[in-house]
């Protein structure tokens, strides 16, 4: 079927083009009760504007993309959508792609953002290496950064306070009497994970007493984890520090014994589940709504770096 144009409008309506074009755009040349026809007899066409020509006229396109590293992880899922919430409020459309926690991929992702002209991109970066970010920064589409951060490039980002979260995670098992942790981190490469456990051994050092950890680091959150799944089952630990809380569930599937666990991201408020541990948290609405804040003043003109950390706290289990 041929898509609605506006000269079909404009010869339905007996008016001109230039008349139906300012008519939808609520220019005040217009009488409102030409307008009130035209947009009624658009809508009846089933006229959908042309984004790209908008794209032409306003230099805006009116869309944003969100790169993240795992769509089907609930904790991205979550703030996606509160995203989209914020971002439609302002008439805006948001585009989702997915890295699978691959730097070639997320390269990939840039550039579809880019090609489709969206005016800004929030990205939860791979952090393989800062070439993707050298790339996108060149490109100077303004992005922002949600939930890691890099040490050696200055952008704008929105991260949780993770030294502290792993500090009160640590804290949690100690003071629970546990003496025989293990803690299940991504790479060292995620500034989230790295901050952590930064966290995690400040208070070992500071509360720990007889209590001591065994470390294991997943390099691919998205990967098969099962032969360090079964090591760890079979290492006599009384309690575990997950990275987030897909790996504790994953942990959880392989035991046959309860163990303490605290994990990261406290999906269970959003997502009732049956299983039942703690979870380092923070307010994934502030989270968003901050990401699209800082975006949309880059996406205004403002060149001020803006990098917020978000406090963090333990829920209850």
């Amino acid at each position: 079927m041929k898509r609605v144009t506006l000269a079909d409008i404009a010869k339905k309506c007996g008016v001109s083009v230039n008349t139906v074009s300012h008519a939808l755009n609520d220019k005040p040349d217009i009488s409102e009760k030409t307008k009130e026809l035209i947009k009624k007899t658009a809508n009846e066409m089933g006229y959908i504007g042309n984004s790209s020509a908008s794209f032409l006229r306003s230099g805006l396109s009116k869309t944003i993309a969100v790169i993240v590293g795992d769509i089907s992880n609930p904790h991205f899922a979550i703030l996606i959508k509160e995203i989209e919430v914020a971002a439609r409020e302002k008439g805006y459309a948001v585009f989702v792609l997915n890295t699978d926690e691959n730097e070639q991929q997320e390269y990939k992702a840039i550039c579809a953002a880019i090609s489709k002209n969206v005016d800004g991109i929030i990205l939860c970066p791979v952090q393989e290496s800062t070439k993707n970010i050298e790339f996108l920064i060149k490109s100077g589409v303004p992005f922002t950064l949600m939930g890691r951060r890099f040490k050696n490039i200055n952008t704008n980002y929105v991260v949780l306070d993770d030294e502290n979260s792993g500090y009160i995670a640590a804290e949690h098992i100690i003071k629970s009497g546990m003496r025989n942790t293990v803690i299940i981190s991504a790479g060292l490469d995620i500034s989230s994970a790295e901050e952590r456990l930064i966290g995690i051994d400040n208070c070992y050092k500071e509360i720990g007493n007889h209590a001591n950890f065994d470390l294991y680091m997943l390099s691919n959150l998205a990967g098969e984890h099962s032969k360090v799944m079964e090591k760890i089952v079979n290492g006599g630990y009384d309690s575990a520090i997950c990275f987030n809380d897909i790996l504790a569930l994953e942990l959880l599937s392989y035991l046959d014994t309860d163990i303490k666990i605290v994990s990261f991201d406290n999906i269970r408020s959003r997502f009732p589940m049956p299983y039942k541990f703690a979870s380092v948290t923070s307010s994934k609405t502030k989270m968003s709504h901050k990401a699209i804040e800082i975006l949309f003043n880059a996406i205004g003109g403002n060149r001020e770096l803006v990098q917020v950390v978000l406090p963090t706290r333990i829920s209850n289990e």
